[in-house]
């Protein structure tokens, strides 16, 4: 996205995917370089760590079926983990809000049958009863996938009904955690349920109040719920993972020693095995 034009919001940030985005990743040629071009971006910014989510989409004007989709994926991560001597990769599969239960239940399905480390709520705050979804998200955590949530990104996602039944689907971390009342905020204190943190995203969005210095970070930062420094989405909001991490350290004023901390402690958050956190220790520990 050009320099200046980092100005979506939540209105017009989906419509950039089923308008545009979706229209060009649209055959297996497309989607093997656009996968292939996301890991090269991670590994050059010197990430060691990485879980790339996707909805996995049907494509009938090239005969790809979701199943297909998520194959491909994941043979471009396998194939990179293969060859990267310093990024390891998982995937995440992704529910849309708009989905009905029976998709939903189809990509806990496919989660399962192709071994992705867990699955995801997302979409457009907006749309959607997120309560009919109760079952796929049982069976995913009973299945033992781990389950990441899009959780109270704006005031319409954020009643209290919906923060409780999000809650219930017992989730190992959740995203964004923007309009969280009071007492939400101290069950999810309690559980020490991971965050996944977004400032840029966040403030080119307008989806807080204020800039960087505001961000709610300040907040939960010593809550004892430990934080995930996010991107979402480095192509829209043109902001890299390592420069989330300069933000935070600029604005809520984190030495090097803090920002260590800060990252090591999202080691215990991840969704890959004993293995891909030990070796994530080893190498933050140096």
């Amino acid at each position: 996205m050009p320099v200046g034009k980092f100005d979506y919001n939540l209105e017009t940030f989906f419509p950039l995917f089923s308008k545009y985005i979706y229209a060009l990743c649209n055959d297996l040629p497309s989607l093997i370089y656009t996968t292939n071009a996301v890991l090269k971006d991670f590994e050059a910014d010197g990430v060691v760590y990485l879980e790339l989510r996707t909805t996995p989409r049907a494509i009938p004007s090239a005969n790809i079926t979701k199943d297909t989709y998520v194959h491909t994926i994941l043979t471009c991560i396998s194939a990179f983990n293969a060859t990267s001597r310093s990024m390891k990769t998982n995937l995440i599969l992704s529910i849309d809000r708009r989905n009905d239960a029976d998709t939903a239940m189809q990509v806990v399905d496919l989660a399962l049958a192709h071994n992705t480390v867990g699955v995801d709520l997302c979409g457009d705050p907006a749309a959607g009863d997120i309560s009919i979804f109760a079952p796929a998200f049982a069976r995913a955590h009973e299945s033992g996938l781990k389950i990441t949530l899009h959780f109270a990104e704006a005031p319409q996602s954020s009643t209290p009904a919906e923060l409780w039944t999000l809650l219930s689907f017992k989730p190992n971390r959740i995203g964004h955690v923007i309009n969280v009342p009071g007492d939400v905020k101290a069950e999810i204190v309690k559980r020490e349920v991971g965050l996944e943190l977004c400032l840029s995203c966040n403030v080119h969005a307008k989806m807080i109040t204020g800039s960087y210095k505001d961000h709610h970070f300040g907040w939960w930062r010593g809550t004892g719920c430990p934080i995930a420094l996010s991107t979402d989405d480095v192509g829209v909001f043109g902001s890299s993972l390592s420069n989330e991490y300069a933000l935070i350290a600029e604005h809520f004023g984190l030495d090097r020693e803090e920002i260590c901390r800060l990252a090591r402690g999202a080691i215990d958050t991840i969704f890959g095995s004993e293995e891909d956190k030990q070796r994530l220790r080893e190498i933050m520990w140096k």
